[in-house]
């Protein structure tokens, strides 16, 4: 047997026996070589081997970790809704409840725990500004949102190739309200808007709220929007907007590839559809790979791209956005006829945050631990749960989706609720109460004791479901 075949031996019969778990780092080619006093070429082999046999995976500059036992997809199920239609979907009514609650572990909520975020910098952000700017903090704000802001999105789209003024940024209140905004700027009552199915339950219910007639696009779990079923739609329907979460859609977490992108806004534009991009997760790719929002390709002025800082800072704090394009007045206008402007005290702490720390050091930070989360996740739901559970194993974003064969996952929610633990059904995600028997977790918590409970406990109340 060979030095890196012996190497490969150790470290699997470690992985196997639970000494390395998933998710956990295996030791740098570095420490392999010296506590095994072979080369660096043959401590480089010997984890090639494992992650060809599927028991390890690279990851850019962090080095190789334990992969978690590779859980069947999901099966790929269009949407029942082939005509336009209205919101009909009682349980959305019961999010808010949910929502109200602090006394839950919250699986049910894609949003980063706060031990993952900055809170110490962004506190002393949210301070400086008082101290050295309180008229501005405590003032209105403009209402197109503070400059200083608009340039450091503007600069993040820069640094991913996509050109941005900041002439044509709008700052909201959390990217639900751009979406919101965007809606009410593009559609009357009665006009037929396409979402993906599944989608956030937020984007359901704000569809619901102006009155509006819903067309479903599937989103698949290893490829993302169905772009092909898109063009059909759209040649036999007059569709005024679609709102989409090409990059990390929730609940899937899948993504859809450039060329795909590309042939949608093509589809969109040919019918003149105007996209309304949520991309709230775009900054969240485990590898560490940010994929492109649409409006990199938009040459026909058809997208408008929403995006918020309350998936990687702050959720509280409330800062979203819209780059409007040729949008950006329409967008403005409906923006100041309702809420005048946002908040200015959490703009100029987030623009002085930008502007003191790198940001993408704490993407890199955020994306692995999500990543690591995910990761024991998956190892836990594959020793604990049904075996007939499939789950998605997405690239990025906050979210797990899980389907259990024969499982009520409304039933399991409420059981679940008075074991004070939340998640997310998956008739949230759908137009008319579809996908009975998925779930959605969050994979935003740190990895802990409490959560690896609360993940035994869901496997058991699954199995009696």
């Amino acid at each position: 047997m060979l030095l890196y075949e012996q190497l490969a031996t150790q470290l699997r019969t470690q992985i196997t026996q639970g000494a390395l778990r998933a998710g956990e780092r295996l030791p740098s080619i570095r420490q392999l070589a010296r506590s095994h006093d072979v080369s660096i070429a043959t401590a480089v082999q010997a984890c090639l081997q494992l992650e060809r046999e599927g028991l390890a995976q690279a990851r850019p500059r962090s080095g190789y970790f334990v992969r978690a036992a590779a859980p069947l997809p999901p099966e790929a199920r269009p949407s029942r809704r082939r005509t336009p239609g209205n919101v009909s979907n009682p349980m959305l009514q019961d999010v808010l409840d949910m929502l109200a609650r602090s006394d839950l572990l919250p699986l049910h909520s894609a949003t980063p725990s706060p031990a993952l975020l900055p809170q110490a910098a962004l506190t002393a952000s949210l301070s400086r500004c008082l101290r050295h700017a309180p008229t501005a903090a405590l003032d209105y704000a403009p209402p197109q949102g503070h400059l200083a802001l608009r340039r450091q999105i503007a600069q993040r789209y820069a640094q991913v190739g996509v050109t941005v003024s900041p002439d044509e940024i709008v700052i909201t209140a959390g990217a639900m309200e751009a979406i919101s905004i965007a809606l009410r700027t593009l559609t009357q009552p009665g006009d037929v808007v396409l979402v993906e199915a599944p989608t956030y339950h937020g984007i359901l219910q704000a569809v619901a709220a102006l009155k509006l007639k819903v067309l479903e696009v599937p989103n698949l779990p290893d490829r993302g929007i169905d772009v092909a079923r898109l063009e059909q739609l759209l040649q036999q329907n007059k569709v005024r907007a679609a709102v989409l979460v090409p990059n990390f859609n929730n609940p899937l977490g899948s993504l859809t590839d450039d060329a795909a992108k590309q042939a949608l806004l093509k589809s969109c534009a040919r019918h003149k559809t105007v996209v309304i991009e949520d991309d709230i997760y775009g900054e969240l790719a485990w590898s560490g790979q940010r994929p492109s929002p649409l409006r990199r390709w938009d040459k026909h002025g058809s997208v408008i791209t929403c995006g918020s800082f309350s998936k990687i800072l702050a959720p509280g704090l409330r800062v979203g956005w819209m780059v409007g394009g040729d949008w950006t007045e329409a967008l403005l206008r409906t923006k100041y006829f309702s809420t005048v402007g946002s908040a200015s005290l959490p703009q100029l702490a987030l623009a002085d945050y930008l502007q003191r720390h790198d940001l993408q050091r704490h993407l890199r930070q955020l994306c692995r631990a999500l990543a690591d989360n995910a990761q024991r996740m998956h190892q836990a739901i594959a020793h604990n749960w049904p075996k007939s559970t499939r789950a998605c194993t997405p690239q990025g974003g906050l979210s797990l989706w899980l389907q259990l064969p024969g499982v009520n996952t409304q039933r399991l929610f409420e059981l679940a609720l008075r074991e004070g633990i939340g998640t997310s059904p998956g008739m949230l995600f759908s137009s008319r109460g579809d996908y009975g028997d998925c779930l959605r977790l969050s994979c935003g918590l740190p990895w802990n004791d409490k959560l690896d409970h609360a993940l035994r406990q869901l496997g058991q109340l699954a199995s009696h479901c």
